[in-house]
């Protein structure tokens, strides 16, 4: 075998055991899971240029099949009848062939799919960069939590902010109507608009935060799990052509074997160019993803900290004085509602 198979860069091949890790999914549920992502991206037969290559992942080449329609066909020396159906005829073969090239790549994926799930064969890995994905995964799930617990938090306090608007509204109509308690009547008054504007400051800068954390989850860092997937898309059919290729090399070595071998070969390289370009933007995202996270969160952090201290300290003054120091407005007073997020 020659050397370009072997070489891994920083990867390596590990064989599956039946005791090795299968994931946190039960065997038979990730399989299936995994089976279904294998399957899930046939190939478009409607399009005028068609992809093909690729189960789920990037595409390997473009097949034109052209704009021709039968009836702006011009062909001098052929009838109407006989172009329209020699041109039925090569679409349809065309057609044919991608779901031919389609449903080979499919069965060597799941072929080696099933292969490392029950321990037969062998993967490509990459620790560390497994390893940074996993984490990646794990910090997404945790703060999906904190942003479902921002947001319960708003709600809560937004309900709150309007109850003492209402009771703010109810105090100061009674002490207009009741002269012996004006005064406990229009203090109470007074305390609750007073509870409501700040509490009309602390949502902006909640929503502020909440709106950041959304951003940075379902945004950023589902951009790179987008990559993340396609990148171990790659990585199963790197594997599935390499396996291919070394039990083509381990075979006999007549004509029919050299022709395949050498299809086998290019195949592959096609198949490793992908995969190692797949894995080094996961690392660069991965890489930018980390600074990103934590300039985005350091800033949130201290907002969150600051705003929430003010508010129940009773300090306005300090509590205006977060918003300003991030740059957050909101609405003209005198609103109904209590003020939303409007710039960032």
């Amino acid at each position: 075998m020659s050397d370009g198979i072997m070489s891994k860069a920083a990867t390596m091949e590990i064989p599956i055991s039946s005791n090795g890790d299968t994931g946190s999914l039960p065997e038979d549920d990730g399989l299936e899971q995994d089976l279904q992502q294998v399957m899930v991206s046939g190939p478009n037969l409607n399009e005028t240029s068609i992809v093909s290559g690729g189960y789920g992942g990037t595409a390997e080449g473009i097949i034109p099949t052209g704009t021709i329609k039968g009836s702006g066909l011009h062909q001098p020396h052929a009838s109407p009848a006989v172009g329209g159906e020699e041109v039925v005829r090569g679409i349809a073969v065309e057609k044919f062939d991608i779901v031919k090239k389609w449903g080979i790549n499919t069965y060597k994926c799941t072929k080696q799919l099933i292969s490392e799930r029950f321990g037969r064969g062998s993967r490509t890995v990459d620790l560390e960069l497994e390893t940074q994905i996993e984490l990646l995964r794990e910090t997404k799930r945790k703060y999906e939590c904190v942003l479902q617990l921002a947001r319960a938090l708003t709600n809560h306090f937004y309900s709150l902010v309007q109850t003492q608007h209402a009771l703010g509204d109810a105090f100061a109509d009674l002490s207009q109507k009741s002269p012996e308690l004006q005064e406990e009547f229009g203090y109470n008054a007074e305390t609750q608009k007073l509870l409501c504007k700040n509490g009309e400051t602390l949502l902006g800068a909640v929503n502020f935060f909440v709106s950041s954390i959304n951003t940075l989850v379902n945004k950023t860092m589902e951009d790179t799990l987008m990559t993340v997937k396609q990148y171990e898309t790659a990585r199963l059919e790197y594997d599935a052509y390499r396996t291919d290729l070394e039990e083509l090399s381990m075979g006999p070595r007549d004509a029919s074997t050299l022709c395949r071998l050498d299809a086998a070969q290019s195949q592959f390289q096609s198949h490793k160019d992908k995969y190692e370009k797949l894995r080094a933007d996961v690392a660069i995202k991965l890489k930018f993803l980390e600074e990103n996270k934590i300039k985005v969160m350091h800033k949130q952090l201290l907002l969150f900290h600051n705003a929430i201290s003010a508010y129940f300290a009773g300090n306005q003054q300090q509590l205006e004085q977060t918003l300003k120091q991030f740059n957050i407005k909101l609405k003209t007073p005198g609103a109904e509602k209590p003020s939303w997020l409007e710039e960032q």
